[in-house]
């Protein structure tokens, strides 16, 4: 057979790599969860005529061809399945189904595979990991949730720092600012302008001004005005002094526009106080999704930001409707495999060693190997992660197999040595060459070695 070729975009880490993204993972959920989240996962497929409710999307998704065509498939657009793209889809429809078993405002995260068929970089992949965590109320939901989430992920992103995770920047915005102060312009086509200015990091200020009066019905002041509004940033309240500054000089006075900066100051001052220098107001941040109604965010890595956001999401105010019930929702979405391609592309982080096993149990021959196994079970059932060896070659041989496996110890069973004297089993710390008596039953690694660890590269 000839060597397979690999698929691009879809990323498939060796098994260091895997323990490092288990150590992402394991870190979030285990945050999420202290933060009152419930896990759930949903189905693979949605109907695709969900999938492509927001537009411009269908060469995005996976169809699954086989059940389409598929006489007997259900009937939702002629039995067409699709892949889900994100989970926000597969989330919404969750909530609908499941609205009169779930406790509101219902806390829930997710971390899934998902799909998406797009051109293949740095960072961008066609099957990956995401973790998402919402808030979702029935009916109503209150500012606070906007306040609350970014800093459930600081403190997610902080739980990483200690194996080498850069620090990270939650750049924030507030939707009613910009639409306020749009509209206080006098420009009506609010969406136009907002996808105009979330291309500022790509195409530049000069593309973006061209992009407003070409596409969004402003003149060249207008323009001028909405890049100059793009601009402000900063960690601290003086960011809404700032826009009210620049509203009052542009002669900008809107309900929404004071609505949005009370909001945005609240969320300031509180990650000020909780999550000093993490979260920064950049009013360019636009994310420009029609279906975002509050705060916004974006977080990068600080000195990797050409990575491009590593975690986004916002407020949405019709997450899900069913008609006669909205259930709002506060959302952000980590982009796990993205984060894990960097860290490891960059040599950012290692493992403290590519298997889980921290015990070589050596065979003195095959005759003797369920002594062995009897050892290594005694072993397990006391929580340390063994393997018992391949073969009973010269103990140099053993030895040299758990070297090459990265596993610290061999343990060499006890019994009758050539001159008839009875010897008890010992266990050798390869790393060290120290070997000493050992007793199955009291003998433990220390806890940095009992299991892999995820260090910083330089540990």
């Amino acid at each position: 057979m000839a060597r397979p070729t690999p698929l691009s975009g879809f990323p498939e880490w060796l098994p260091e790599g895997r323990i490092v993204e288990q150590h992402v993972l394991d870190t979030l959920r285990r945050t999420f969860e202290l933060h009152g989240f419930a896990g759930i996962e949903t189905r693979a497929v949605e109907p695709l005529d969900q999938l492509l409710r927001k537009g411009e999307t269908s060469k995005e998704v996976y169809v699954l061809r086989r059940l389409q065509e598929d006489p007997d498939a259900p009937p939702e657009r002629g039995g067409q399945l699709g892949l889900h793209f994100d989970l926000t889809v597969p989330f919404a429809r969750y909530v609908l189904e499941n609205a009169g078993h779930l406790a509101f405002p219902f806390r829930r995260y997710q971390i899934q595979k998902v799909w998406r068929g797009e051109r293949p970089q740095d960072g961008r992949f066609r099957e990956f990991v995401q973790a998402d965590i919402d808030v979702v109320g029935a009916g109503s939901l209150p500012y606070h949730v906007e306040v609350e989430l970014p800093l459930v992920i600081a403190a997610a992103f902080a739980a990483l720092e200690p194996i080498g995770l850069p620090p990270v920047r939650i750049l924030v915005n507030n939707r009613k600012v910009a639409e306020g102060f749009y509209r206080g312009l006098g420009l009506e086509d609010v969406e136009g302008v907002l996808r105009s200015i979330d291309k500022l990091d790509k195409v530049g200020a000069e593309k973006v001004a061209a992009l407003l009066v070409a596409e969004a019905g402003a003149d060249e002041a207008q323009a001028a005005a909405c890049l100059e509004l793009a601009a402000i940033n900063g960690a601290d309240s003086t960011v809404v002094d700032r826009v009210r500054a620049l509203a009052e000089a542009k002669g900008v006075r809107h309900d929404l526009l004071d609505e949005g900066l009370t909001e945005l100051a609240a969320l300031i001052e509180a990650a000020a106080e909780r999550a000093p220098g993490v979260v920064v107001a950049d009013l360019k941040i636009a994310r420009g999704l029609d279906y975002y109604t509050g705060s916004v965010y974006e977080t990068v890595l600080v000195g990797h930001e050409q990575l491009g956001s590593i975690c986004s999401g916002g407020r949405y105010d019709t997450l899900a409707s069913d008609g006669a019930n909205s259930y709002p929702g506060v959302g952000l979405s980590i982009g796990v495999s993205r984060l894990v391609s960097r860290l490891l592309g960059a040599h950012l982080v290692r493992a403290t060693r590519s298997v889980p096993s921290a015990v070589l149990v050596a065979v003195s021959n095959e005759d003797e190997r369920g002594r062995s196994d009897q050892i290594a079970a005694a072993l397990r059932a006391r929580g340390i992660p063994v393997e018992v060896a391949p073969a009973a070659a010269k103990f140099g041989k053993q030895i040299r197999h758990a070297d090459r496996r990265g596993i610290p110890f061999v343990w060499f069973p006890g019994g009758v040595d050539h001159t008839g004297a009875v010897v008890g089993d010992q266990v050798k710390d390869i790393r060290s060459g120290e070997q000493l008596d050992a007793d199955v039953q009291v003998w433990a690694p220390s806890d940095d070695d009992r299991w892999p660890r995820v260090v910083a590269a330089d540990v």
